[in-house]
């Protein structure tokens, strides 16, 4: 059977410390882990292309197996892999590689990392990695035309990297971006001319989904040119880790089972308050289909009906 979604990432260790004092040590992260989870909690056949440390928690890629993704696309260094702190500040959010491990470019997956059934995907989703990475695996998979691509970048695009992102947007369906990520003239203030902006410069960009975390977000819809706004996860405690890749993995899951954009971000928003709740990704690894669409229902109301 053929998979309906690849996530292609890292799978990191993370050390996690609030500006509270309160710390979480060896958590596993990596934004492919929440993506996956997050996919797999409704019923998607996901696949898993990523590079991990012999360190790596077991219980995690335990819990990927329990929901059966595929890890063959897995490749597992001889060596620990990267660890990183992440420290939560008052106002914003820092993260810091511990010395004397591999690169970021180490643990990313290549185009080579993608075993044949990866690439037969209805979808393959390319988490934050270095530029150079993303592009050359958008570069590689954009003429495979049947297969979806989306992105989540994880450099910023700015005014003055902008001509180096555009073939890289416009060779992807659909892309995530934060406040952080999408860093041009007046997008934070008013991000829909940006969003326009981003689409219309041609290829095959038709969703932007532009995340404002407590805020919420915006959708841009290229194909329909509409916004759709959506409102902040109603349980914004707990370790906001790995939220935003949770958020994508709902959303590509939603949309890859035929549900419409209002219902692929109320799943979305169900999956990252899972992320939200708990420390690292604890909250995704418990979480039940059954619990997710009673949040739908309950949260939601008639929006999760549509």
């Amino acid at each position: 059977m053929s998979l309906d979604l690849v996530v292609a990432g890292n799978l990191l260790v993370d050390d996690i410390v609030y500006a509270d004092g309160r710390t979480r040590m060896g958590e596993a992260g990596g934004a492919a882990l929440y993506a996956a989870l997050a996919a797999s909690l409704w019923g998607a056949s996901v696949g898993l292309a990523s590079v991990r440390g012999e360190d790596y928690p077991v219980a995690a890629l335990d819990a990927l197996v329990a929901r059966g993704v595929d890890l063959e696309g897995v490749r597992v260094l001889e060596a620990p892999g990267v660890r990183t702190w992440l420290l939560y500040e008052e106002r914003g959010r820092r993260v810091i590689h511990r010395i004397g491990g591999p690169s970021h470019a180490e643990v990313s997956p290549r185009p080579a990392d993608l075993p044949a059934r990866h690439l037969g995907a209805r979808a393959i989703h390319v988490a934050p990695m270095p530029f150079e990475i993303q592009s050359a695996l958008i570069a590689a998979l954009a003429p495979r035309r049947e297969t979806a691509l989306s992105l989540d970048p994880h450099e910023p695009i700015r005014e003055d990297n902008l001509e180096a992102w555009r073939p890289v947007l416009a060779s992807v369906d659909a892309l995530f971006v934060s406040e952080d990520d999408l860093l041009l003239p007046a997008a934070s203030l008013d991000p829909r001319g940006a969003l326009r902006s981003l689409a219309g410069a041609g290829g095959r960009l038709r969703l932007i989904a532009f995340k404002r975390g407590r805020q919420g977000g915006l959708l841009y819809d290229a194909r329909g040119r509409a916004f759709i706004e959506w409102p902040p996860v109603p349980r914004l405690t707990g370790d906001p880790t790995g939220a935003g890749d949770a958020f994508a993995g709902g959303f590509l899951a939603a949309i890859l089972a035929g549900r419409p954009l209002e219902s692929a971000l109320d799943q979305a928003i169900v999956s990252a308050s899972f992320a939200l709740e708990d420390w690292g990704a604890r909250g995704l690894i418990s979480a039940t289909r059954e619990e997710a669409e009673r949040r739908l229902r309950e949260w939601l109301g008639s929006r999760a009906e549509r």
